[in-house]
């Protein structure tokens, strides 16, 4: 593209968005209110409207290159980001968002053919239209994938601490109820609820009832014998329970050794081992396997 001729496409454009901002904003609006799929009302699309073609004018004012105003241009990505962001939690399909960007740019190159009949600056004009318009689709739906990304790792956390919850049994007495399988992640949460659960309560023996555990293997051992370390950091005297003849056979084929850890068969017996060692003030060595 010519220098002049792509200088010239620039300033029309930055012109036909201060000129008819207004024409544009009711052209796009318009065309939004008539597709089925927007879930805005039409005060939310105006606002939208003005921000974002507020600051595409404002970009194309500056230095930056056209290639660059959407990548680079914080008010432009700001504008675009909250427009995405706003009809991913209204419920719209991030096709539905990308559409009504490129809508807008139709609305720019319909604009173009009223302001000038110079073909070689309206061709150049619409080339620089294109580059923006596409970059600004691709741009919101990377903000939806980022936000529905970011939604699902919340709910995966809520949902690994809702799985791991402490319960208090009786006064210095906390158990933690495990079901499923138990990772990196989840461990991790076993353990800060825990110990902040200790440092709470002021605990001194905290119960891992794994009786819904369905495997122990290496790792999952690994994982236990790091929560016990954990929570007698602390202070506290942990003990594991629901250690069924499966997975009691399991742990000794894999040559696991749980001998320094208090274990029971079930929770209930795992209380009254608590209540002894209460008793005695957990004294180190007080019960045994």
């Amino acid at each position: 593209m010519h220098g002049t001729e792509e200088l010239a496409a620039r300033d029309l454009l930055a012109r036909i968005f201060e000129a008819d901002q207004d024409v544009l904003i009711d052209d796009w609006v318009r065309w939004q209110l008539a597709d089925s799929s927007t879930r805005l009302g039409e005060d939310g699309l105006r606002r939208e409207a003005k921000e974002l073609l507020g600051a595409l004018g404002g970009a194309l004012g500056t230095a930056l290159p056209t290639s660059q105003v959407i990548e680079r241009d914080e008010a432009v990505r700001s504008a675009l980001r909250g427009l995405s962001e706003r009809r991913a939690r209204a419920g719209a399909a991030p096709s539905a968002t990308a559409q009504a960007i490129f809508a807008l740019k139709h609305i720019m190159v319909t604009a173009l053919e009223r302001h000038t009949e110079d073909h070689a600056v309206r061709y150049a004009a619409s080339a620089e239209v294109n580059r923006l318009f596409d970059a600004a689709g691709i741009l919101t739906f990377s903000v939806y994938v980022e936000g529905r990304e970011e939604i699902i790792r919340r709910q995966h956390q809520q949902m690994l601490e809702l799985s791991t919850p402490v319960v208090r049994l009786w006064r210095q007495v906390l158990a933690v109820p495990l079901i499923g399988t138990l990772d990196s992640a989840r461990t991790q949460i076993v353990m800060q609820n825990l110990l902040e659960a200790i440092q709470t309560h002021e605990a001194r023996v905290a119960i891992i009832d794994i009786t819904g555990v369905s495997t122990v293997d290496t790792a999952v051992a690994q994982h236990l014998l790091q929560t016990v370390s954990a929570v007698r950091l602390m202070g506290a005297e942990c003990l594991i329970s629901g250690v069924r003849p499966s997975i009691a056979q399991t742990v000794t084929q894999l040559g696991i050794d749980l001998s320094h850890i208090v274990t029971r068969g079930s929770l209930a017996d795992a209380l009254a081992t608590a209540m002894r060692l209460l008793e005695d003030h957990i004294r180190p060595g007080a019960v045994t396997g």
